[in-house]
């Protein structure tokens, strides 16, 4: 019975929000479009060069890292310099976005890996990618850029043991819990081989070099890795990584395109001026709109630094600038609702809400320092 009335309720609910929506509103046209847009650009952009490599990344951690190991490294017993400061590193190498770096999340996250690692991993990811380090340093300058590199270290640090001492857990249960391990006969130069080649796929796409040869590059790599899959390890191992790529895919992927689609609708219903009247100075409450608006907004690998060019030139203050800079690349509405799929409704709220809360103080800190050492 209470099912049938959550369907009634959503039924209800479709309907009363097709009747009322206002079609013929110009602002909300635009918003429709923008949508799409955005969902346009994702497509092109993204799914086929960083999410499809990531997925069946995640999937090759599955099937092919042994849970031991994970546990070893990144486990709620293991050494926790070692666990944080190997969390903080294997994001940063990798040029994702805050989407990309979901299946390599839950790919460690099934593997056993820590509450507090495995977010520092996830905050890591698309925040302190060496790229985009390299173009704030350019294009924003050497002040905001060395603050951007420390303070998305220290944050993902910060972050992960946060979660982790809020939580006190070692392993989630449910649809990511750790599968037993299984010894799998395959040699260890072939299996560093295989995951050097799909690792390398991300690699390259986050290279500024010419289009042809970054997509052909890629594409060796992937059927490089599906011929060590196939013609190296044994038939089932190769189709369990198959399934598992799947079962990444179909979990994740709608979740994302409506967070990418929300995104886009948003994003025109809110004016420039609004925005850079509120962030304009150095404030707490400055810093707070900066680093909500950052969460969740969607920005793609490296696109956060035109934006914020363009902001700082209408007035944005520096604070704000590096409070959206660290918000707003490791969380977004895509990100958010898988990370929700994964840890559960609490842990992701009080993860959304420490990375606002961080990023803020994280801005507001570097605003009042910056005149002093200017």
């Amino acid at each position: 019975m209470k099912l049938e009335l959550k369907k009634l309720a959503l039924v209800i609910g479709v309907f009363l929000a097709f009747y009322f929506m206002p079609v013929t509103s110009e602002l909300f046209q635009n918003a429709v479009l923008s949508g799409v847009a955005l969902l346009n650009e994702y497509a092109r952009e993204h799914i086929l060069t960083c999410l499809v490599p990531a997925f069946f990344i995640a999937g090759a951690i599955t099937v092919f890292i042994q849970k031991e190991m994970v546990l070893r490294y990144l486990g709620g017993e293991s050494k926790k310099v070692v666990a944080y400061s190997l969390a903080a590193v294997s994001g940063s190498i990798l040029a994702v976005c805050s989407c990309t770096v979901l299946p390599l999340f839950a790919g460690i996250r099934k593997r056993g890996a820590g509450l507090g690692p495995a977010i520092t991993f996830l905050f890591s990811g698309p925040a302190i990618n060496v790229a985009a380090i390299f173009l704030t340093l350019s294009v924003l300058g050497a002040p905001i850029g060395i603050a951007r590199m420390v303070s998305a270290v220290s944050l993902s640090i910060l972050v992960g043991i946060s979660m982790q001492l809020i939580f006190r857990e070692k392993i989630d249960a449910g649809g990511f819990a750790v599968k037993t391990s299984q010894e799998i006969p395959i040699q260890k130069s072939m299996l560093i081989l295989f995951f050097a080649a799909l690792v390398g796929t991300l690699l390259i796409n986050g290279l500024q070099i010419d289009a042809g040869i970054k997509y052909t590059m890629m594409i060796v790599l992937g059927i490089a890795a599906a011929v060590i899959a196939f013609t190296r390890f044994p038939w089932e191992t190769a189709k369990d990584w198959i399934r598992e790529t799947w079962s990444f895919s179909k979990i994740l992927l709608p979740l994302l395109f409506i967070g990418v689609f929300v995104a886009g609708f948003i994003m025109p219903l809110i004016p420039d001026a609004w925005i850079t009247g509120v962030v304009g100075e150095n404030s707490l409450s400055g810093n707070l709109v900066a680093s909500v608006f950052g969460a969740f907004m969607y920005f793609s690998t490296l696109t956060e630094i035109p934006i914020l060019q363009a902001l700082i030139a209408k007035g944005m203050s520096q604070g704000p600038a590096l409070a959206l800079l660290l918000a707003g690349p490791s969380l977004s509405l895509p990100n958010m609702l898988v990370v929700r799929r994964v840890l559960g409704n609490v842990k992701t709220a009080v993860y959304v809400l420490l990375v606002i809360a961080y990023s803020t103080a994280g801005g507001l800190l570097f605003g009042y320092i910056l005149p002093l050492i200017a």
